[in-house]
């Protein structure tokens, strides 16, 4: 059960952002209202919710989960593979000690970001253009410093392993893409999506409940089918930046 979440304000920039997808500039003022909604989903839900403030140097900087990685003992400040946002770290440590004693911190020539970790029980780390093989070393170094193990995906057409990849409860997992013949999914009971709503991929648990984008059905009922309650937010403008549920927060 998680109990909090870290969360940044979009800034006025965010249509500055990096993205792969053709769907246009975000809107500023329609991001802040469907990111208000996020937050008041993860309060909802039973997170106490820090707001840090936008960060207008760094168009993608709302999307907070790729900076850092927080684990039930430690937490890690990654460094992004994407090199317009190593300045979106700064100041993240200072964040984090708040609630941790423990942290760790990737270091070049590793590359990292939190979007290619998947938390299935053990950890999966994929290796994309953002995280690279060293980066993805460090971090399972740390993680069996405390006990925990990771394993490698490779990704050949993802931007991150959460873009087509998500654990819900009870051994079930969602998959597009590249990810739905996965041989390290095997062990899975996998919930496959088809081609045209493979951006609802990117749900998310959140204490017995999944938040689901706004405008893929077939994906919601496949997940109420397996027995979940859903909570369907908004995110748009989000995806225009290539950013999605999971981006949005650093949940613990």
């Amino acid at each position: 059960m998680y109990k909090n979440a870290i969360v940044r304000l979009p800034c006025r920039r965010i249509k500055f952002g990096l993205t792969s997808s053709d769907l246009g500039k975000p809107d500023y003022k329609k991001a802040l209202d469907q990111h208000s909604k996020y937050v008041e989903s993860l309060h909802f839900l039973g997170l106490d919710v820090k707001i840090l403030p936008e960060n207008d140097l760094f168009p993608d900087s709302t999307f907070i989960e790729d900076v850092a990685l927080c684990t039930p003992e430690f937490a890690v400040i990654t460094n992004p593979g994407a090199v317009s946002r190593r300045g979106e770290i700064d100041g993240v440590r200072q964040v984090l000690e708040e609630f941790y004693k423990n942290i760790e911190e990737i270091r070049d020539p590793g590359t990292l970001e939190s979007g290619d970790v998947l938390k299935a029980g053990d950890l999966f780390i994929g290796i994309s253009g953002r995280t690279n093989n060293e980066g993805a070393d460090q971090l399972t170094g740390f993680l069996n410093k405390y006990g925990m193990t990771a394993s490698k995906v490779e990704l050949k057409k993802m931007l991150h392993l959460k873009s087509g990849v998500s654990f819900l409860e009870n051994n079930i997992m969602l998959v597009s893409g590249e990810f739905t013949c996965k041989s390290e999914f095997a062990g899975f009971k996998r919930i496959k999506i088809v081609a045209e709503e493979r951006y609802a991929a990117n749900s998310l648990l959140i204490n017995g409940k999944v938040l689901v984008p706004e405008g893929f059905p077939r994906t919601r009922k496949m997940i109420e089918r397996a027995g979940h309650e859903t909570i369907v937010l908004d995110v748009s403008e989000f995806r225009k930046v290539d950013g999605g549920l999971s981006c949005l927060s650093l949940r613990f």
